[in-house]
């Protein structure tokens, strides 16, 4: 495992750190032992940044997080997430984010988290979000609550806002710098090096695009992106080659990113994405696929309110 410093927060983080939603029954039923057998071998594999939010499993992943690292001597760096509570549900208020984050402190079984972020920030107005939760943020990091704060979201001039218009610790951005999209490089890490801002990047596979089964997620991704998804697919398929794990080599390593969340209770899938931090990409393939996606790589979905895309 490599490691490298999440922006200014001082935290040495994994290349790749561990996603929850799959411990929260996102992709599919797991029971906690299984739950509790991916986190450790997250562990034994090197990995020291878990990532949760209660929208997951209604607090599922959360406890079931808390559970498994629970009684472990390793330094481990453990972030969740407010303000989203369901596939609609929605409340910044202060008050909410105050009393999400103690249920969620008890699931996890801390005192505090190292790192906070409102999630999805796109689906509401931001004036909210810019003055009254952030301002709560900041309060729950005063009182030790929490260590760094951020915000998650999909469109980029969403993330670009946040950055510029609070004072960030982290964010969160996925599914923009995939083999099928490439933005995250011009359209987010400028200004979040400018400020001093760490960007967690996550959805190397494009929410199931980049992987043999295809998308898995409910997002408009619209015609021209899934028959690039389909025919880059094809390229790997004709290869012999497995198109999530050059999706993960491409993402871990050329992101500029310290960090590249994936979410997984399969063993050998995590093991796919740790052995992608380190294995040389093969070059020729990589630059088939790319040429096959170039049409897209600057398009995204719609995501949230039309206004914050």
């Amino acid at each position: 495992m490599e490691y490298a410093q999440l922006g200014k927060t001082g935290l040495e983080v994994s290349a790749v750190s561990f996603g929850t939603a799959p411990l929260g029954d996102m992709f599919g039923a797991a029971d906690s032992r299984t739950a509790t057998a991916a986190v450790r071998d997250a562990l034994d594999a090197g990995i020291n940044f878990f990532d949760s939010s209660p929208y997951y499993g209604g607090g599922l992943a959360e406890e079931r997080l808390g559970q498994a690292l629970k009684g472990t001597t390793q330094d481990v760096i453990v972030g969740t997430k407010a303000g989203r509570y369901g596939f609609d549900e929605f409340d910044f208020s202060p008050r909410r984010l105050r009393e999400g984050l103690h249920t969620s402190l008890k699931l996890l079984q801390r005192d505090y988290v190292d790192i906070l972020q409102l999630h999805d920030v796109e689906f509401v107005s931001l004036d909210g979000v810019f003055t009254d939760a952030y301002a709560e943020l900041v309060r729950l990091r005063d009182e030790g609550k929490c260590r760094f704060i951020g915000m998650t979201g999909y469109p980029l001039r969403t993330l670009r806002r946040a950055i510029s218009e609070t004072d960030l610790d982290v964010v969160l951005s996925y599914a923009h710098f995939t083999l099928l999209n490439t933005e995250l490089t011009d359209g987010l890490l400028p200004i979040a090096d400018q400020h001093g801002t760490g960007v967690i990047n996550a959805a190397a596979v494009a929410l199931g695009l980049l992987t043999p089964a295809g998308l898995k997620a409910q997002v408009d991704a619209g015609e021209a992106m899934l028959n690039a998804a389909r025919r880059a697919r094809e390229i790997c398929a004709e290869r012999g080659v497995d198109i999530a794990f050059l999706a993960n080599q491409f993402s871990i390593q050329r992101s500029g990113c310290p960090t590249t969340v994936i979410g997984t209770t399969k063993p050998h899938h995590l093991e796919s994405a740790v052995r992608a931090v380190s294995e040389p990409i093969d070059e020729e393939l990589l630059a088939e696929v790319l040429a096959a996606t170039a049409p897209v790589q600057a398009e995204s979905w719609p995501s949230g309110l039309p206004e914050n895309n």
